[in-house]
C-alpha cells in the first residue's frame, strides 16, 4: 500500500515549526503520551465529530468511572502503609515525628493549631462550599454554574472516597496525647486535610483561571497553603500520622483533578491532518434526511431488541417521514451483513441498525463504499460507535437524534491475519489483555452487570503474561516492543466517556495504535494516570519505553512471537500471531447528530 513519508517537526526559535523528512527507515510517531519539546504542531482537520448537549452526562460518566480508580488507588496505598511497608523507612520514623510534635507543644501553638484545624472541620467545609457556590451563582453578571458544580462535586467526591477508605483501611491513631476527641473513623486518611484540599485548593484554581489582576496569584498561593497548614495542625494535635496527612492531600488533589478535567477543560486542540487530507474527497453534503425518499430497512438483533422496542423505533421513523420501514432480524448464522447487503441490493435509501457494536460492524461491512447512510441505534452492551458519534444511549432517543442530523462520512479500519479473513471494524481491534477480557466475559454477566462486567473480567486477566511483538508502520523500520495490550483504534472513547485513545477520531483518515506495557504496581499507576488525564490532540515526539505509547498510521503490520487472543469491535476472534490493519478513509456514511443536539 503506497504511503507518504512522515515528517519530523522541529521546534525553531520563536515557537515556529519546520518540517523536515526523517532519516530513511525511521518512524516518527505523530502522537505520543509525552511531548518531546515545547512546541505542539496542529492543523485543522476537515472533518470533526460534533459536540453535543450531552456533555454533562458524559462528564458524569467520566467522574464516576475514574472515581473507582481513585478509591482503589487510595485504599491500595493505605493497605500498603499498614501492611508490608509499615516496617520500612521512612514509615518506621513516623512515631518519632509525632513524639517530637508532642514535645514541641505550647499554649500558643495549641490555640493556633485549633483555629487552623477547624478550617478543615466538616461544618466549616460544608458552610464554605455552600457560600462559595452561592457567590459563584449570585455575584457574577452571569451565574457560573459550571464552576459551582465543579467545586461542590469535588468536595463531595473527596468525602465519598474518604468514607470508602476508612471502611477498607483500619489504622490506629498516633500513640500520643490527643488534643481533640477521637472520631470513630480510621486514622488513614486525614479527612480534615482532604476536605480542606478539595475546598480551598478548588477555590484557588477558580481564582487563577476565572479572575484577572495582579492579586490573584497571591490569593491563590494563600489558599493552596491552607490544606498544608491544616495537615500540620492535625499532626501537631496528635490526630494523624504524617502519611495520613499525605493521603488526605492526595485524595483531595485527585478529586479536584478528576472533576476539573471532566468539567472545566475546554474543547480539544485538533490533531495534525494527514499529509493527503486535502487530496481526499470532500465529505458528503450534510443535508437533512427527515423526509428522505426510498426504502428504509431496520436491521435489529432480536436478542437485545424486543417487540416493544421495535414498536418504539417504528413510531420514531413514522414521526420523521420514514413510512413503512422493513424490520429484518439478525440470526446466529448471519449477524447483520447478509440482511444489510440484501437491503442495499433492493434499493434501500437508509439502513437503521439496532444492536451492539458487533451488529453495527456486520452492517458496516455491507455498507462500506455504498454511500447509503447508516443510523446507529445502541441496543448492546458496549455501544462504543454510538458513544463516539455523540448519540444518546437510549434507542428511541438515539434514532430521533440521528434522523434530525445529517450524513457524515467516517473511516473504517480493515484488518486481517492468520485465521482472520479480511474484515472491517468501526471502533477498535486488538490483541492481549482486552481480547482476553472480552473472551472471559460471559453473556450472563453482561446481561446482569452491563459494561462493568468487562471491568470485572479485566481484573482477572491482569496477571496474563506479557507478549513480545514487532510493529511495522507505513513501511518504516519495525519497532520491537513488549506489551500487555495492543489496540488499533478508529475511535477513542470507551464506556463512561473515558478517552482510551484520546486523539483517535473516526473521520481523520488515519488509525491510532496504543501499546500498553506497565511494569509492576508503579507502572500500572503510571498507566492509569496516562489514561485518565486528557492529553491534547496532536502531541508529537518520541515516546520511549512508557507505560502507554501512541502512534498514528495508515498501514500497520503487527506480529507476535506467540499466538495471542484477538478481538474485532468487541467480538473475540481466533488467537493468532499476526494482525495487518489499514484505514479506509470516508468509507462509511453515518447519520450524525446536528450541532447543539
Amino acid at each position: 500500500m503506497p504511503t507518504d513519508t512522515p515528517e519530523r517537526r522541529t521546534a525553531l526559535p520563536g515557537g515556529h515549526v519546520s518540517a523536515a523528512p526523517p532519516p530513511a527507515g525511521e518512524y516518527v510517531p505523530a502522537r505520543s503520551a509525552r511531548l518531546s519539546g515545547p512546541t505542539r504542531a496542529v492543523a485543522e482537520r476537515p472533518l470533526r465529530t460534533p459536540e453535543t448537549a450531552g456533555g454533562m452526562g458524559r462528564a458524569a460518566g467520566i467522574i464516576a468511572s475514574t472515581a473507582v480508580c481513585q478509591a482503589a488507588l487510595m485504599v491500595g496505598f493505605g493497605l500498603l502503609i499498614t501492611g508490608p511497608a509499615a516496617r520500612v523507612w521512612p514509615l518506621t520514623s513516623e512515631d518519632e515525628v509525632t513524639d517530637a510534635l508532642e514535645r514541641a507543644r505550647t499554649g500558643t501553638l495549641d490555640t493556633v493549631s485549633l483555629v487552623v484545624s477547624e478550617a478543615g472541620n466538616t461544618a466549616t467545609v460544608v458552610a464554605g462550599t455552600l457560600l462559595a457556590c452561592l457567590v459563584l451563582l449570585v455575584v457574577p453578571r452571569l451565574p457560573r454554574w459550571r464552576d459551582a458544580i465543579f467545586l461542590s462535586v469535588a468536595v463531595s467526591l473527596q468525602s465519598l472516597v474518604f468514607l470508602v477508605i476508612t471502611e477498607a483501611v483500619d489504622r490506629t491513631r498516633p500513640d500520643v496525647e490527643r488534643l481533640d476527641a477521637s472520631p470513630p473513623t480510621s486514622s488513614y486518611t486525614s479527612g480534615h486535610t482532604g476536605a480542606a484540599t478539595a475546598l480551598y485548593a478548588g477555590i484557588a484554581i477558580l481564582v487563577l483561571h476565572r479572575t484577572k489582576g495582579p492579586w490573584r496569584r497571591a490569593v491563590a498561593v494563600l489558599l493552596f497553603l491552607v490544606p498544608l497548614l491544616v495537615g500540620i495542625a492535625r499532626a501537631y494535635r496528635g490526630m494523624h500520622h504524617p502519611t495520613d496527612i499525605a493521603g488526605g492531600l492526595v485524595n483531595g488533589g485527585l478529586s479536584l483533578f478528576v472533576v476539573g478535567r471532566a468539567l472545566l477543560t475546554g474543547p480539544h486542540v485538533p490533531a495534525p491532518a494527514p499529509a493527503d487530507a486535502a487530496a481526499r474527497e470532500a465529505p458528503a453534503p450534510r443535508a437533512s434526511t427527515e423526509q428522505a425518499p426510498g426504502r428504509t430497512v431496520v436491521v435489529f438483533n432480536p436478542t437485545v431488541t424486543d417487540e416493544a422496542a421495535c414498536a418504539g423505533l417504528r413510531r420514531v421513523l413514522e414521526d420523521h417521514g420514514h413510512h413503512g420501514a422493513d424490520f429484518v432480524p439478525t440470526t446466529a448464522e448471519d449477524p447483520g451483513e447478509g440482511q444489510t447487503a440484501r437491503a442495499v441490493r433492493d434499493g434501500a435509501s437508509l439502513v437503521v441498525v439496532c444492536g451492539g457494536d458487533g451488529t453495527v460492524r456486520a452492517a458496516a461491512e455491507a455498507l462500506a463504499g455504498t454511500g447509503i447512510p447508516l443510523a446507529v441505534v445502541p441496543c448492546g452492551t458496549g455501544n462504543l460507535l454510538a458513544r463516539n458519534l455523540g448519540l444518546p444511549v437510549k434507542p428511541e432517543e438515539a434514532l430521533a437524534v440521528a434522523l434530525r442530523g445529517a450524513p457524515h462520512r467516517i473511516d473504517l479500519g480493515r484488518i486481517e491475519g492468520d485465521g482472520i479473513a479480511p474484515a472491517h471494524f468501526t471502533v477498535m481491534s486488538g490483541a492481549g489483555l482486552d481480547a482476553a477480557m472480552l473472551e472471559s466475559t460471559s453473556d450472563r454477566a453482561k446481561a446482569v452487570l452491563g459494561w462493568p462486567a468487562y471491568v470485572v473480567a479485566g481484573l482477572r486477566e491482569l496477571r496474563a503474561p506479557r507478549m513480545r511483538l514487532t510493529v511495522g508502520l507505513d513501511g518504516a523500520r519495525p519497532l520491537r516492543r513488549t506489551a500487555r495490550m495492543v489496540l488499533v483504534a478508529n475511535t477513542g472513547k470507551v464506556q463512561g466517556g473515558a478517552a482510551l485513545v484520546p486523539a483517535a477520531r473516526p473521520d481523520d483518515g488515519v488509525l491510532d495504535l496504543m501499546i500498553l506495557d506497565p511494569r509492576g504496581p508503579m507502572g500500572w499507576l503510571g498507566a492509569v494516570v496516562s489514561l485518565v488525564r486528557r492529553r491534547p490532540e496532536g502531541e508529537i515526539g518520541h515516546t520511549g519505553r512508557l507505560p502507554v505509547e501512541y502512534f498514528t498510521f495508515r498501514h500497520a503490520d503487527i506480529r507476535f512471537e506467540s499466538p495471542q487472543p484477538r478481538e474485532l469491535d468487541g467480538d473475540p476472534v481466533a488467537p493468532g500471531r499476526r494482525l495487518t490493519a489499514q484505514v479506509r478513509p470516508g468509507a462509511l456514511t453515518v447519520l450524525m447528530p446536528a450541532r447543539g443536539e
